[in-house]
């Protein structure tokens, strides 16, 4: 008799490292989705082989579909969202694109040289500081006007650029709170609070070959 046992469709596996802004944007934009995926939580200084042979770049988030492989964060969030956008993310994928380019860009360099200065000890850290600043000081012109960045709607655009502006907050959080954006800080703070905040930072055991599955959301 042919088998007529029910075979589940094997879910998408994301490796994610649970404190890179990265892979948070991309579970923000997973769990937005409704999309239920196979969350293996790495460590970056010790790559699994599965991990690695997935993607050489070694980086993460890294998304594997049947037939294909997604390494890029935006990729990642542009394919949940693709599959089902419930709260309509993609609604200005102009304005979108955008603030993603600019925080990955320039944002990001003057982040990592202010996060990481002593890696840079040729460069000024306080004017690497001053050019964060400035694009944060844009955003809070934004937000000041409107709950989001786009306006009343929560967006991709907030998801991609919540974990980076947390990472340079935490940098050195006094100095953060001082400054004067507090639509930014109260844009941060909402999502720091949040449900999905503590949904994506939920606590995994570090993946091993042989584990049963874990699931995300």
């Amino acid at each position: 008799m042919p088998d007529t046992t029910n075979h589940m469709p094997q879910a998408p596996i994301l490796w994610s490292f649970r404190r890179c802004p990265y892979a948070m944007r991309a579970r923000l934009a997973i769990l937005a989705s409704g999309i239920k995926v196979e969350i293996r939580e790495i460590l970056l200084k010790d790559k699994p082989a599965p991990f690695l042979a997935a993607s050489a770049k070694g980086t993460v988030p890294v998304l594997q579909i049947p037939g294909k492989v997604i390494d890029e964060s935006r990729d990642v969030m542009l394919w949940a969202l693709a599959q089902s956008d419930p709260q309509n993310w993609l609604a200005d994928p102009d304005g979108t694109n955008s603030l993603i380019d600019t925080n990955d860009g320039p944002f990001k360099t003057a982040l990592d040289h202010t996060k990481y200065a002593v890696r840079f000890p040729d460069r000024d850290t306080s004017a690497d500081r001053a050019k964060a600043a400035t694009i944060l000081h844009d955003h809070n012109s934004r937000l000041a006007h409107h709950a989001h960045l786009l306006g009343e709607p929560e967006t991709m655009a907030d998801a991609a650029l919540r974990p980076f502006v947390r990472q340079f907050a935490n940098t050195d959080r006094a100095w953060f709170d001082a400054q004067d954006w507090p639509h930014l800080i109260r844009w941060l703070t909402a999502w720091e609070t949040s449900d999905s905040f503590k949904t994506i930072m939920a606590k995994r055991p570090v993946w091993a070959a042989g584990d049963p599955p874990s699931y995300f959301p």
